[in-house]
């Protein structure tokens, strides 16, 4: 994992506002929410019982690295994930591989 996915990480467990570079967290307190942001893009939201996954528009390797960072710390780092096969985005959710869609969300 990438420094930056690192602090972005620890950023959202610890329900703080942090940006660096081209990754940015924030915190909605009223809604005990963490948005990340890639280029200020929207690519994630997480909660207390979910984790909430978009490509922001642009389906990039780094986009799909911050993701896969997220799910790997907020979801089920054994059976979850973001890849892509035959050029098409893909989501690996307890095992089972589905397409990728915009607001997909894993229970925590």
């Amino acid at each position: 994992m990438r420094k930056i996915e690192t602090m972005m990480n620890r950023a959202v467990a610890n329900n703080r506002n942090w940006s660096s570079s081209n990754t940015t967290v924030s915190f909605n307190e009223e809604e005990n929410v963490s948005v990340v942001r890639l280029h200020g893009n929207k690519i994630a939201e997480v909660g207390p019982t979910f984790l909430r996954i978009f490509d922001g528009g642009w389906q990039t390797v780094t986009t799909k690295s911050r993701l896969n960072a997220l799910i790997n710390r907020f979801a089920n780092a054994a059976s979850d994930g973001v890849f892509q096969k035959n050029y098409v985005w893909k989501v690996r959710d307890n095992g089972q591989t589905i397409d990728f869609t915009n607001g997909y969300t894993f229970a925590q």
